[in-house]
């Protein structure tokens, strides 16, 4: 079900209006009246209808939402990148309108995933002390009154949710190692095994940690 449907829905269903529509799709009223009459047309993402800089550039900045949309949080390029991909491209414009663009996209994206049921998923579940998930994330301290990137582990009990974070200068197999040991010694007790999301400092290929259980976590 794609744009098309949603559409229709708020308008047969929620009894919205095409002037509500429109305001919440971006897309001109004329444009929702036409999307109202036809059976088979698909609408795109929209380009303005009042001229803009962006226009020609705006199924490159959908695609490029799009693939960033499928990366992790830490893996994600910002906004501000991708307006300096399209300046490279040739686009003369402001950074301001590409992240209203963006906003709008995001929005228009989230409000389809909730009405289409894409954004719906099937909940993992677990047992007390069977899993781990590992992941790193970058933050900012002050350290010695500088500015210091510091990496931060974070190992989550997949059961209870329980978390331990802890920060290093980099991430290295050492310190990989040196955080899974301080979690598992406050959480008292490893899990049967571990889930890592693209860890570039793997313990073992294939991103699975399987390890033999030393209490109950």
């Amino acid at each position: 079900m794609e744009l098309l449907s949603v559409i229709r829905r708020w308008h047969g269903r929620n009894h919205l209006s095409i002037r509500e529509i429109s305001r919440r799709t971006g897309l001109s009223r004329n444009t929702v009246r036409k999307y109202l009459r036809t059976d088979s047309v698909e609408p795109r993402f929209h380009v303005p209808d009042r001229p803009s800089k962006l226009d020609p550039y705006a199924d490159k900045l959908s695609a490029m939402l799009r693939i960033e949309g499928g990366k992790s949080r830490k893996h994600k390029r910002t906004v501000r990148q991708l307006h300096a991909d399209l300046i490279l491209l040739g686009y003369e414009g402001s950074y301001n309108r590409v992240a209203a663009f963006a906003r709008d996209w995001k929005a228009a994206r989230l409000r389809e995933q909730q009405t289409s049921g894409r954004g719906t998923f099937v909940p993992l579940a677990f047992v007390p002390g069977e899993a781990f998930q590992f992941d790193w994330s970058e933050d900012w301290a002050i350290i010695a009154g500088e500015r210091t990137k510091l990496q931060v582990a974070h190992v989550k009990l997949s059961y209870s949710r329980a978390a331990i974070l802890r920060a290093y200068p980099l991430q290295t197999h050492e310190m990989l190692f040196d955080a899974h040991n301080h979690a598992f010694r406050v959480l008292g007790g490893v899990p049967r095994r571990g889930i890592y999301d693209n860890l570039w400092t793997p313990p073992v290929q294939g991103g699975l940690l399987l390890m033999q259980p030393a209490g109950h976590a």
